[in-house]
């Protein structure tokens, strides 16, 4: 009779839960999904493969821009502080969770309880006691369930954002290296052109002061050595500013950069695919955190939904207690207090109504600021490839001009000394070649930064794996229980890591994939609408049980 009881509460329990979700949904509509059929305008064919699929280091091949990448991801303040945040809210959820059990609390001691009624003696009475209490308070309505909801999307949100900062770490420094790179090519151009035009400066002066030409030649020498000469200063002032912004990135003091020598060179185009529009969605981390925030408002307004409905508090006082100020017979004197309270929400001026219409509203707030993330993320992706194509091609044609004007300041120094032209036609042939060398190099490093660009608005530069110091306590003891269980076991280590190291960047991988289908499964329930029901199911790898050797395949 009891099980009978009990299957009908848990059904009438579940029933409320469901009517609780229906509400929820039909008052917090989902986000618009419908996606356009191409990332790119006038996009003809549709490409699995993307540029974001390739990790960083496949992208960014320089080995000293890897070590300044590494060494800013694991140095840089920001980053430092992204990731006490998710152990911050780690440790929220899991308290969040808790607020779904029992509290017991005990209390040993003794007081002293003073009867003086009227018309009898001065009865001080001392009540040594061993007491203790629990409390638990079950909304009908699962508001606890909404609020441990709450808290665990707040803590993805957390490792979303952790990975979005490293994607634009990423992209800031690969920028910042590149035009470092870009400021030392012109340095040594300029350097170099003041070298050539300190000989012809050397040379008017011979010719002026043998009569064989006019004073302006050798004036218009000295010229163009100065103008050339003004801009060491300009670009050896934006070349330690530049050092000492990547000095910030990597969390250092100002100091010198190292940089590789290779020159800059420019790849022209190169046919570049960027993915399917769902494939989008599910590689930039802002936009996996923008949809996240989004469930996190969701599940607020349902912990104010359920607020608005009854409760069922269970107190108990459990111990003993006795009125004589002996211990000897405490344990002889045992009492319970169980009670049992309904607790129905009547008159509270609609305040409760209005925190959850207010709530409502916060979550139509997060769902238009995801959809603007969404049409963000496909705009800055049609403007980086479009950049990218076009600073190609620019780059493709400075090289032609630098040929020929190269070509041309060789013809009119020919022409010069065989005097068929002036002296002036020659300061603008060369003029003209010094430009196009200008030109060029800052037109190469264009076409690094848009391609840099490029790989940070279709999402790449961050992988799944958490960083070991974003682990709580209870997360590193499990990484070092099974780093010692299968440090034995034939685990093939990763290039350039022991096999112990490999152990512990696969089961980072472990919890970070954890946390990227928990995400995931929102975007999925946006593109696949009709599979809401299977993905609002509990998800089948909670309780699996990690295995090294199979993340490791």
């Amino acid at each position: 009779m009891n099980i009978i009881k009990l299957k009908y509460s848990i059904i009438i329990l579940a029933g409320l839960l469901v009517l609780a979700s229906c509400s929820m949904q039909k008052y917090c509509p989902a986000p618009d999904s419908k996606l356009p059929p191409h990332i790119l305008r006038n996009e003809s064919e549709l490409d699995s493969l993307a540029l974001a699929d390739m990790e960083w280091w496949e992208i960014y091949t320089d080995t000293i821009l890897q070590d300044l990448i590494r060494k800013t991801l694991a140095n840089n303040k920001d980053m430092q502080a992204a990731i006490a945040k998710i152990r911050e809210l780690r440790y929220s959820s899991r308290g969040a969770l808790a607020e779904n059990f029992p509290t017991v609390d005990l209390w040993i001691g003794k007081r002293n309880e003073i009867l003086n009624y009227y018309g009898q003696a001065y009865d001080p009475t001392p009540e040594p006691g061993l007491k203790a209490r629990i409390e638990w308070e079950f909304n009908l309505f699962g508001a606890s369930v909404w609020q441990s909801k709450e808290a665990r999307d707040r803590y993805l949100s957390s490792i979303e954002g952790q990975r979005a900062l490293q994607m634009s770490l990423i992209a800031e420094v690969a920028t910042a290296y590149f035009e470092l790179l870009s400021l030392d090519q012109q340095l040594e151009i300029v350097r170099r052109t003041m070298e050539t035009r300190q000989e012809s400066r050397e040379k008017a002066e011979l010719r002026f002061s043998g009569g064989l030409t006019s004073e302006i030649p050798y004036r218009q020498a000295i010229v163009e050595y100065a103008s050339a000469a003004t801009l060491v200063p300009e670009i050896e002032r934006q070349i330690a500013l530049k050092e000492h912004e990547i000095s910030l990135l990597a969390g250092e003091f100002p100091s010198d950069v190292e940089r590789s020598n290779t020159r800059m060179r420019s790849q022209f185009l190169i046919d570049i695919p960027v993915g399917l529009p769902s494939d989008l969605l599910l590689r930039r981390p802002d936009i996996r955190q923008a949809r996240t925030e989004l469930h996190e408002a969701m599940a607020n307004a349902g912990f104010y939904f359920a607020s608005r409905f009854p409760s069922l508090q269970i107190n108990t006082n459990v111990g003993f207690e006795d009125h004589s100020d002996s211990w000897a017979h405490i344990f002889q004197s045992p009492y319970a207090y169980p009670i049992v309270n309904f607790l129905v929400p009547l008159l509270h001026w609609g305040r409760n109504q209005s925190r959850y219409k207010a709530s409502v509203e916060q979550y139509l707030q997060q769902k238009a600021a995801y959809e603007k993330t969404v049409l963000t993320a496909f705009k800055e992706v049609n403007d980086a490839l479009v950049v990218y194509n076009k600073v190609t091609q620019t780059s493709s044609l400075l090289v032609n001009l630098q040929e020929a004007a190269s070509k041309y300041a060789e013809l009119a120094e020919l022409q010069y000394l065989n005097g068929v032209i002036g002296y002036m036609d020659v300061l603008d042939a060369q003029r003209q070649y010094f430009d196009a060398q200008l030109e060029l190099v800052q037109s190469v490093c264009h076409e690094y930064l848009a391609l840099v660009d490029l790989y940070k608005a279709l999402g790449g530069g961050w992988n799944e794996e958490l960083p070991e110091e974003a682990l709580t306590k209870e997360q590193l003891r499990k990484q070092e229980k099974m780093v010692k269980k299968h440090l034995p076991d034939s685990i093939q280590a990763r290039p350039g890591l022991t096999k112990e190291e490999t152990l512990r960047e696969t089961y980072r991988e472990f919890l970070g994939k954890q946390a990227t289908e928990n995400t995931e499964k929102y975007i999925q329930q946006d593109l696949n609408p009709e599979q809401k029901k299977k993905a609002d199911r509990k998800e089948r790898r909670e309780n699996r049980k990690f295995d090294p050797e199979k993340e490791n395949r």
